[in-house]
């Protein structure tokens, strides 16, 4: 099996931080391990050798990379740190040398909302960029079903209908809404106590409807517009240089 290193560029992702989120997932041994790197800044080199070290001795296994524009982010700017530099050296000479032996099943995975903020020579190792968009009706549906699979809904609960209706959203966008949609109940039987109108015996929830989410809807709105200047400039860049793009599947040549 071939080394395969791949970059996937989607829109929407939580808040960034300094810290190093790196799954190892084992398929053969059903083993899944969580390396996080809080602190000891300047360990960060010796953590990235001893990282990939590790996977060697798991393979097959898959090195997960999230948000990787801020851990291998440019080099050469006024912040940064010598550590940093050092680690993305030992990075990319792990990384080549795990293209150097085939009998190495080893994939490099990362991804990033920031898809100009990765250094150049960290996305020269990541030949395949695959584009994640915004999830269509079909795939805000099979979500929402995930979402609240658990919750007391109303029969015939309209699945359909709510994932017509949010056109735009992310995933963590329809998490929102769910959220804020399950209030509403809670929120009612409140009242109804405060109001002395509900028996001091109920204290079930009623299921939650439809309406709930048109109304939590008007609250929770998607955080980033479809046509926004940042989704444009996604999609434009998978049309010049992602799998997905016209410019990925025209022939080679020279031309006639």
């Amino acid at each position: 099996m071939m080394l395969q290193i791949v970059r996937i560029v989607h829109p929407l992702q939580r808040s960034k931080d300094m810290r190093l989120y790196i799954a190892l997932v084992v398929k053969m041994a059903n083993l899944h391990v969580a390396i996080t790197v809080l602190s000891w800044f300047g360990d960060a080199e010796k953590l990235t050798k001893a990282l990939f070290s590790f996977a060697s001795r798991l393979a097959p296994v898959i090195i997960f990379v999230d948000e990787v524009d801020s851990l291998l982010g440019a080099r050469g700017g006024p912040m940064e740190h010598e550590a940093t530099r050092r680690m993305h050296h030992e990075f990319m000479a792990a990384s080549d040398g795990l293209r150097s032996k085939d009998s190495q099943r080893i994939l490099i995975l990362g991804a990033t909302n920031r898809l100009f903020d990765p250094d150049d020579a960290v996305i020269r190792r990541l030949p395949r960029r695959i584009y994640v968009d915004l999830p269509d009706a079909q795939n805000r549906m099979k979500i929402l079903k995930i979402l609240l699979a658990k919750e007391n809904l109303e029969p015939e609960f309209g699945f359909d209908e709510l994932a017509n209706a949010t056109e735009g959203y992310s995933r963590n966008d329809l998490k929102n809404l769910c959220v804020a949609a399950a209030y509403r109940p809670v929120h009612e039987l409140l009242e109804e106590e405060k109001n002395g109108s509900v028996g001091s015996t109920k204290t079930s929830l009623r299921s939650l409807k439809l309406d709930d989410f048109v109304q939590a809807k008007a609250k929770v709105s998607p955080s980033v517009a479809f046509d926004a200047t940042s989704m444009n400039e996604l999609r434009k860049w998978n049309e010049q240089y992602g799998e997905g793009g016209s410019r990925s599947k025209s022939p080679f040549g020279f031309g006639t």
